[in-house]
């Protein structure tokens, strides 16, 4: 079953786009990230142009977290105070995000720039967090403690306008938190993601918040950058295609539900070295996509034409 994608300019099954919607809805609610970090080289990969699936991703991560959020909200593991802070810097970084996403667009070098964004920040964070896994899981199992990792991080302590944060239970500077959201509003705007892969790690190991709060807080954070950002993108690049976020949600929301209750399930230790996997899994196939000579060498040239 077909349908066409009148911004993207081509036609796709439909079945096949709500499966990958799915799929990304279940890791939302199981790790607490939009997923857009596997769902926009998979559209890359069943041939939609970057650009309208970085912008059309961003649309999808919105339904999909909201979704997983609920959830979470039900569970009291969203710290709220924390998110607004994160929401804050988030803002901030997607407008400026989207302006260099713009600017790269007009001189044609957009789609270079978001596949070695993906390999870059994948690579490195699906391997620091699959060592830290391996190595948290090694010690669960012989049945020591892992020590808190907030008193590792004294020069977070030591920053001005501290905050306190309840549900979290901490007591930090909004400097450190601020510096995470741009960061990942910035890579939702460049990458069509909601930051999750950066943020996750960042909240756990920087920050020294419960894994139990991270996946819930990161999820309400996700969803106003990555509002933010879709918007900024319609409006200024109008590389949103909606016939294809709205398949990608319907799949997504489904999904998100499942997720979340597979997650409860699991050991923090166990979802993280899963999420490091899949993550060092897209890292390798998005590698292997620009190292490798294309079978038809005149596809790209013939896609750039048609654009």
């Amino acid at each position: 079953m077909q349908v066409y994608l009148p911004i993207a300019e081509l036609s796709v099954n439909v079945l096949l786009l709500f499966g990958l919607g799915g799929v990304v809805g279940v890791l939302s609610g199981m790790f607490g990230v939009g997923g857009g970090f596997l769902m926009t080289p998979l559209l890359f990969f069943i041939g939609i142009p970057p650009a309208v699936a970085v912008a059309t991703e961003a649309n999808q991560i919105v339904a999909s977290s909201f979704s997983g959020v609920l959830a979470h909200l039900r569970r009291r593991t969203v710290d709220l105070r924390m998110g607004i802070v994160l929401l804050v810097g988030g803002l901030i970084g997607a407008a400026a995000g989207v302006q260099v996403f713009a600017a790269l667009r007009e001189i044609g070098q957009v789609d270079l720039l978001v596949k070695l964004c993906y390999i870059l920040f994948l690579g490195i964070i699906g391997s620091l967090m699959f060592v830290e896994s391996l190595n948290a899981l090694r010690k669960a199992r012989s049945g020591q403690r892992a020590p808190a990792r907030r008193h590792r991080h004294l020069w977070v302590h030591k920053l001005p306008l501290k905050m306190k944060f309840r549900t979290s239970g901490l007591y930090i500077s909004v400097f450190p938190p601020l510096c995470v959201g741009m960061l990942v509003g910035v890579l939702a705007a460049i990458m069509g993601v909601g930051g999750g892969f950066i943020m996750v790690p960042a909240m756990i190991y920087l920050l020294g918040m419960p894994t139990k709060v991270v996946v819930g807080t990161s999820l309400f954070q996700i969803i106003f950058v990555t509002a933010f950002t879709t918007l900024m993108h319609a409006t200024t690049n109008y590389t949103v295609d909606m016939m294809l976020a709205l398949i990608l949600i319907l799949g997504g929301v489904i999904g998100a539900q499942i997720g979340t209750r597979l997650g409860a399930y699991l050991r923090a230790e166990q979802l993280r070295i899963l999420l490091a996997l899949m993550v060092l899994a897209v890292c390798g196939k998005l590698a292997l996509d620009l190292l490798l000579t294309p079978t038809e060498l005149y596809s790209v040239g013939a896609a750039g034409g048609h654009a």
